[in-house]
């Protein structure tokens, strides 16, 4: 497939779910974590788009404050250390009192760094469990009961085909998003009998900061991986997560929703 044809397939796919997804988030409440950069602020972007109210958290205040700043008054930021409980209380606490509720919760926030099994030091591992798993259960954990009293909520929490399939090189990263995958399961089960739905997202290679870390020439060999022929934009993520937050998804909970141009096929 030529660069062309993926460009135009691109172009397409982002005009058609830019038409589908107006007014979809019109009046919802929605909570993203590492929102100052990336794909958490493309899901902020279309999620005030949709018509819903926003807080983004991360812990780069300049780049979360600006990115707050480019989408006006429906998108707010506050510094947050997805690691840390008193941090995930504060936040929900405030958007409780800003909001009155909490309809979304994107876990968005997440670190990746290669380390085979066994070049992996015990401060990284900490490092990558405490972000991307602990700070998914904290999530979880610190939003459900504001949304269980309001007899509905989506919480999306964003794994990783690395959390579908073998990662070698990567063993933390991986380690985390399986972790991710199962404890949206458990979740979903737990929280449907309150009308809250849990889903992860598996995103394949996306054009994001995080991608620069893979190290040279890396981004040429995994393209020639993937069916489709490309990487895909963070948008693109973030249509999918859109839908899951969304009345359009009502019945859709404990589910993986792989978005990676066939590369895991």
């Amino acid at each position: 497939m030529t660069a062309s044809v993926a460009d135009r397939q691109l172009a397409h796919a982002l005009s058609v779910q830019q038409a589908l997804s107006m007014n979809r988030l019109d009046g919802k409440i929605a909570l993203i974590t590492g929102g100052a950069r990336g794909q958490g602020a493309a899901e902020a972007e279309l999620f005030v788009e949709a018509g819903a109210q926003v807080v983004i958290t991360d812990v780069l205040d300049d780049e979360g404050a600006a990115t707050a700043e480019s989408l006006g008054d429906a998108c707010t930021f506050f510094h947050h250390d997805v690691a840390s409980e008193e941090d995930w209380n504060t936040v929900v606490q405030a958007a409780v009192v800003e909001h009155g509720r909490i309809d979304v919760l994107v876990n968005n926030a997440g670190i990746f760094a290669m380390g085979d099994l066994s070049d992996t030091p015990m401060d990284l591992w900490h490092k990558m469990v405490a972000i991307n798993q602990t700070g998914v259960f904290l999530g979880m954990r610190t939003v459900a009961p504001v949304m269980k009293e309001n007899g509905l909520g989506s919480i999306i929490n964003i794994s990783s085909i690395a959390g579908m399939k073998s990662a070698a090189g990567a063993h933390a990263y991986s380690a985390t998003k399986w972790a991710v995958r199962g404890m949206t399961k458990s979740a979903a089960v737990e929280l449907a009998p309150s009308g809250v739905r849990v889903n992860s997202v598996h995103p394949g290679i996306i054009e994001t900061e995080m991608l620069n870390q893979f190290g040279p020439g890396m981004k040429e060999r995994m393209q020639d991986r993937i069916p489709l022929a490309r990487t895909a934009s963070a948008h693109e993520v973030g249509q999918l997560v859109q839908f899951l937050a969304s009345d359009d998804s009502s019945y859709c909970t404990g589910q993986e929703f792989v978005i990676d141009g066939a590369m895991t096929s």
